[in-house]
């Protein structure tokens, strides 16, 4: 047998992270609010129709037995559409939390200070404001090394 999974690389659905109280130990409220916009869930019904039309390729005939999710019951695009909202999840990937920029909306500047705080920087995924295309380890890996090359730069020390 075999598994296929999907996922929306670039979804227009946007979350909320907020505090739960002025309790600085206590977790945060966090809203991913996936599948929010109808485009993302039609991007991933589309994408189901696609995988049936790949795995109905003479190649896959020896190790196809059945289709466990959705199942060959659901094949019309509403069906699909309020399986892909019900069962849609995350990929563990998260970004965008403390996005960098210059507008309103971002939490660091360009060189990953937090905006109106001293001494303060993020240096980590969240500061992507969008979703890369893939994992997420590598754009994190390189935020670190050029985060730390910053602090260094910033304190007065040579890098390198």
């Amino acid at each position: 047998g075999y598994a296929v999974m999907i996922y929306g690389l670039r979804p227009s659905s946007r979350g909320r992270v907020g505090l739960h109280s002025a309790d600085p130990f206590a977790a945060p409220l966090i809203d991913p609010n996936y599948m929010a916009e109808s485009a993302d869930v039609e991007r991933l019904v589309r994408g189901v129709h696609l995988v049936r039309r790949i795995l109905a390729q003479a190649a896959f005939a020896p190790h196809h037995e059945v289709e466990v999710s959705p199942g060959p019951a659901l094949q019309n695009d509403d069906d699909l559409a309020a399986w892909v909202r019900r069962s849609g999840e995350s990929a563990y990937h998260p970004v965008g939390t403390c996005k960098m920029g210059v507008d309103p909306m971002a939490v660091v500047d360009p060189r990953l200070r937090v905006h109106g705080l001293q001494c303060l920087r993020v240096v980590d995924a969240s500061i992507m404001p969008t979703l890369v295309g893939g994992n997420t380890n590598q754009p994190a890996t390189m935020i670190g090394e050029k985060g730390a090359a910053m602090i260094l730069e910033d304190a007065g020390e040579t890098v390198g």
